[in-house]
């Protein structure tokens, strides 16, 4: 029996076994969209920073990659900083170029290694990242709703991998397309994938929002990139 549970956003956490199925699910229908991309839009800038699609992708690689004690290792060599660590992970595992670049991907697509045992959190990755890649290209692949919520929970319950307690705290939350909604305040009222990407600091889900706390959720964002 599942001793799965209800969390404050009312929204039952997904058994483990689940999770990692969502993972690979993502990370396969992601990497099947990277293999129509010409060359130039490997190029193209993501929503990630100053890293490119390939760039992000090979960020992807390096998560499925790494597990907790080479992490620990290799934020130790990196001072404890996220983004020489990430930076460097990420050029290890970039290819030669973009095929070299996609296959590497590939490769990890039913990894299970990961940096820690939060699992819902690398399936953030994949979701978050994966809408990096998608937008800018104006490419219309979307993750499942089940997986996307099971981010949300996630992320509306603590700052790990992204800062999505402190973002969305003190804003009323709601999902316009599933059972998510957390939170006292104005509320934000949106699709449960822009609500997930403005917690993990894409100001431009923003728009994608109604309601008196997008504004809210728009300047703290806002605030935390300056």
């Amino acid at each position: 029996m599942s001793h799965a549970y209800v969390s404050l956003s009312g929204v039952q956490k997904m058994p483990r076994a689940d999770v990692w199925a969502a993972i690979h699910r993502e990370r396969a229908v992601l990497a099947d969209e990277l293999a129509e991309l010409t060359p130039d839009q490997w190029a193209v800038p993501s929503l990630c920073g100053r890293w490119t699609v390939e760039e992000v992708v090979a960020h992807l690689t390096a998560a499925a990659s790494t597990g907790r004690w080479r992490w620990i290792r290799s934020m130790a060599g990196a001072r404890f900083d996220p983004d020489r660590h990430n930076q460097r992970r990420m050029m290890e595992y970039r290819g030669s170029g973009p095929a070299d670049t996609l296959a590497r991907f590939r490769a990890v697509v039913t990894s299970t290694t990961a940096p820690s045992g939060h699992i819902p959190a690398w399936l953030g990755e994949v979701v978050v990242h994966g809408q990096d890649i998608r937008r800018p290209l104006g490419l219309s692949g979307v993750p499942e709703l089940t997986a996307v919520t099971e981010v949300a929970r996630f992320f509306a319950g603590r700052d790990f991998t992204v800062a999505g307690r402190t973002v969305r705290a003190g804003v009323h939350l709601v999902a316009t397309d599933g059972p998510f909604e957390i939170g006292t305040g104005p509320e934000a009222r949106g699709s449960t994938l822009a609500l997930v990407m403005a917690m993990a600091g894409r100001a431009g889900y923003c728009d994608e929002l109604t309601g008196p706390g997008a504004a809210t959720l728009r300047a703290r964002i806002a605030g935390r990139h300056r």
